[in-house]
Formats: structure tokens, C-alpha cells, sequence
């Protein structure tokens, strides 16, 4: 039988990522046995403890997300939407249920934010990624971040993500891959139409400028969208109306 060289590549890589699942492990106390609690575990290796993200500059946070954007991702690593080799694995062969469950772990996280990046940025990088955050740019059809993200750019329940407290290589990569079609989502999708218009030069200013800003005491996801959504998004339910479902 001939083996798959994407998913074989995928299981060497979760073999890896399983041993130092397994080191750090064993450095902390063990949650009980088959409580969700012990069954996130693994997620922590990368994503740091309790969802808090790590300090290399790549891996997201995923603590205190809104549930309905982290499930929407991991069944977009699931069916080949997003690609990661470590994730595909971990989820490839999960309920829709369970991956519920684990969204809604995260999600409850509460945990403080640790302060921005301090980047070496020109102030006219940070003055056009502020332009387009806040306000957009007509001339080339690109519309401001938080109005989908959020007036607080903190995301809209129950399933837009905050764009504050992210490295900055981090939100680079993924803003290149919604560009390059690596990574997707429901039609029609918005961020894909949006990246596409980006040019390298913005998708550094935008990074760099959320990369910096601080995360406001309540993190937590505004509850409805002040205005409705510019434009229409698989992703976010009943997107034509100001009210969260």
C-alpha cells in the first residue's frame, strides 16, 4: 500500500509534537483522567498553558476566543480548509461534537493578556496599518478591520475572532494564506476577497499596528455588531443583521 506523503509527513510531525506533549506532561500536576480538562492537554504544547499562547511570535492564543470562531477552525483543519500538519492530525478524526467541547474550553478562558509587542516599526508603517484598521480604503476597496472585527477590534460573538494580543508574524501568515488560498472558509468568503486586495506593504502595516496595541481590560467579544458587516461572510451567521444569533 502506498502511503499518502501529505498525511504521513502530518503523523512524523504529531509524533514530535506528541513527545514533548509527553515531557511536558510530566513537569505538572495531571488533570483527571478523561475530563476535558486532561483531554485538552496537548493543545497546550503549542498553544501555550490554558490557551495563553507562547512567546516564539507564531502560535495563536486561543483562550477566551469566541467558541463559535475556534470551532469554525477546527473543522476548517479537519476537512483541509486550514493547513498544519500537527492540527490535521489531531483532528482529522473527531466528532463535531467533541470539537465543540474543546472550543467551548477555550472559549470559558479568562486569563490576562501579557503587554503588546515592541517592534521597531517606521511611524508611517504604523500610521497606513491604523488607516485601514480604523477606517479602510475606499480607493482600493478595502474595508476597515473592525468593521467586521469589532469596534474594539476584541471580535463579535458568536463566531468573529479578536484581532488584539497576536504576534505579529503570526496574523502576517495568516492574512498571506487567506491571499494565497491556503487557508479558507464558508462562501462567501469575506477574508479571503479582503486579503486579496492587501498589498505587502499593508499587510505588514496592519500586522505590525494590532501587533502593538494593547488588549482593553474586558477582552471579551462584543456581544453584537454595531453596524452590519460590509460584507457578506460564510463565517458569521445571519450577517445581514446588527443583532448576534
Amino acid at each position: 500500500m502506498r502511503l499518502n506523503p501529505k498525511r504521513s509527513h502530518a503523523r512524523r510531525c504529531a509524533v514530535v509534537f506528541l513527545a514533548a506533549w509527553t515531557v511536558a506532561a510530566a513537569q505538572s500536576p495531571s488533570p483527571p483522567l478523561d475530563s476535558i480538562d486532561q483531554r485538552v492537554q496537548p493543545c497546550m504544547v503549542c498553544h501555550g498553558k490554558e490557551g495563553r499562547a507562547t512567546s516564539d511570535g507564531y502560535y495563536p492564543r486561543i483562550a477566551g476566543k469566541p467558541a463559535g470562531y475556534l470551532f469554525n477552525q477546527l473543522i476548517n483543519f479537519r476537512n483541509g480548509h486550514r493547513h498544519f500538519p500537527m492540527m490535521t492530525y489531531l483532528v482529522e478524526r473527531q466528532s463535531d461534537a467533541y470539537l465543540q467541547e474543546m472550543a467551548d474550553y477555550f472559549a470559558r478562558q479568562d486569563l490576562p493578556y501579557p503587554p503588546p509587542q515592541a517592534l521597531s516599526v517606521p511611524p508611517a508603517v504604523l500610521a497606513r496599518g491604523e488607516q485601514l484598521v480604523m477606517e479602510g480604503d475606499a480607493s482600493q476597496r478595502i474595508p476597515a478591520c473592525r468593521s467586521c472585527h469589532g469596534a474594539r477590534l476584541v471580535g463579535v460573538a458568536p463566531a468573529v475572532p479578536s484581532l488584539l494580543g497576536l504576534p505579529r508574524d503570526y496574523l502576517m501568515a495568516q492574512i498571506g494564506a487567506w491571499k494565497n488560498g491556503t487557508r479558507r472558509a464558508a462562501a462567501p468568503d469575506c477574508m479571503a476577497e479582503v486579503a486579496k486586495d492587501l498589498s505587502p506593504a499593508d499587510v505588514n502595516a496592519v500586522a505590525s499596528w494590532l501587533a502593538t496595541q494593547p488588549v482593553p481590560e474586558n477582552a471579551k467579544a462584543d456581544a453584537e455588531f454595531a453596524e452590519p458587516p460590509p460584507r457578506q461572510c460564510g463565517s458569521i451567521p445571519d450577517h445581514t443583521s446588527t443583532s448576534a444569533p
